[in-house]
């Protein structure tokens, strides 16, 4: 009867709805004291997943940012190197600006410059210097402790090629 039945009250018929439960639901208590406890397991599974979804955002964020160090350092190093008056001055230039660009990233002292010409002097009309920049990110929320047993650092590198100007040195 599918969970009504038909009573007949004062010649009225009236339909009363009642439950109809199966009867292994009913041996077994089914159905008793879990009000509630979806939303309880929902926000501890939410939770836990979450934790691990949180961290990898931030550590691709922080690999972004010594990617953009990387490449910065190596495009204002080249820059400086080519700009600068004399060749005493232009490799202390391209290590400054290097230096700038890895602090603005948050990165401080873990970059390194390399600076290599591809002739001499370096500063010729249209010569080329090859610079080649690198960081060690070291992931987020890692203790020092735990760096010295297990590498817990990614190395990024960038490479930029500036060209002396052609005219350098013409008035």
């Amino acid at each position: 009867m599918n969970g009504l039945s038909v009573l007949a009250v004062g010649g009225r018929i009236r339909a009363a709805a009642r439950r109809v439960r199966p009867a292994a639901a009913r041996r077994c208590g089914a159905g008793r004291g879990e009000g509630g406890s979806a939303v309880v397991e929902f926000v501890f599974l939410a939770v836990l997943m979450m934790i691990p979804l949180i961290y990898l955002v931030m550590m691709l964020g922080r690999l972004q940012a010594g990617a953009y160090a990387a490449a910065t350092a190596a495009r204002e190093a080249g820059r400086a190197y080519v700009t600068a008056e004399s060749e005493e001055s232009a490799g202390r230039r391209a290590e400054v600006a290097s230096r700038i660009a890895f602090q603005d990233h948050g990165f401080g002292d873990n970059g390194r410059v390399v600076l290599s010409c591809d002739g001499a002097p370096c500063l010729r009309p249209e010569g080329r210097i090859a610079v080649t920049t690198e960081v060690t990110v070291p992931l987020p929320l890692v203790p020092s402790f735990a760096r010295s047993v297990i590498p817990l650092e990614v190395p990024l590198s960038a490479s930029h090629v500036a060209v002396v100007d052609r005219f350098r040195g013409q008035p």
